[in-house]
């Protein structure tokens, strides 16, 4: 896959915000995951089941994973920022450098999870780096991800996506998953709109 330069563009510029703000999100995200993320990840460990293994997608301060290796599933952590891998090898914890964009996911994995990450991927990428994920899951496996809501998108420093429900599982659907479970959330900080989806891999 021939990767467009304004995707490698936007790719380093989120990597560069979270280089310089990693320490600060480690500090801000606390111990543990929120309440609704728990719940969402626990579904994802009852689909796989024990002993699974899992790729998770911008793993960042590793909260996540550690919950997910709680519930007996064995984690590859990875990152596109390389401040989020010291962060986590200070904890003892192993993680890749992993861009999701440009680099192969390797597998066959029984899970795949990419929470609060893919909504950084243009929009002219994404059907490709679902195809990437899916061709990454054994037959069976499952994909948990969140997407910011809405319409359009944000631009800024970087730019984030916002998808609708229906279209993005749609993309889903294309790339070879069926959708089990879907939540839809608000943020209470600051009313961010986001969907949540459980999906696997035809068998």
């Amino acid at each position: 896959m021939t990767i467009a330069a304004e995707a490698l563009k936007q790719s380093r510029k989120v990597v560069d915000m979270y280089e310089a703000y990693a320490d600060r999100y480690d500090e801000i995200v606390g111990t543990e995951p929120i309440e609704r993320v728990q719940a969402a990840l626990k579904r994802l460990a009852a689909e796989v089941g024990s002993g699974g293994k899992a790729l998770e997608i911008g793993s960042g301060a590793g909260r996540e994973a550690d919950l997910l290796e709680d519930l007996g599933l064995h984690v590859r952590r990875t990152d596109a920022t390389r401040r989020f891998l010291e962060i986590q090898a200070a904890r003892g914890k192993k993680a890749d450098l992993l861009d999701i964009v440009t680099d192969p996911l390797g597998g066959p994995y029984d899970a795949v999870v990419a929470l609060c990450v893919l909504f950084y991927v243009r929009r002219a990428e994404i059907a490709d780096v679902l195809g990437k994920i899916a061709r990454s899951l054994r037959p069976g496996g499952a994909f948990l991800v969140s997407m910011r809501h809405g319409d359009g998108e944000k631009n800024g420093d970087y730019q984030t996506v916002l998808w609708r429900r229906d279209d993005f599982a749609h993309l889903l659907e294309q790339a070879g998953m069926t959708v089990l479970w879907e939540e839809f959330a608000v943020n209470n900080g600051n009313g961010d709109e986001w969907i949540t989806f459980l999906a696997t891999k035809a068998a």
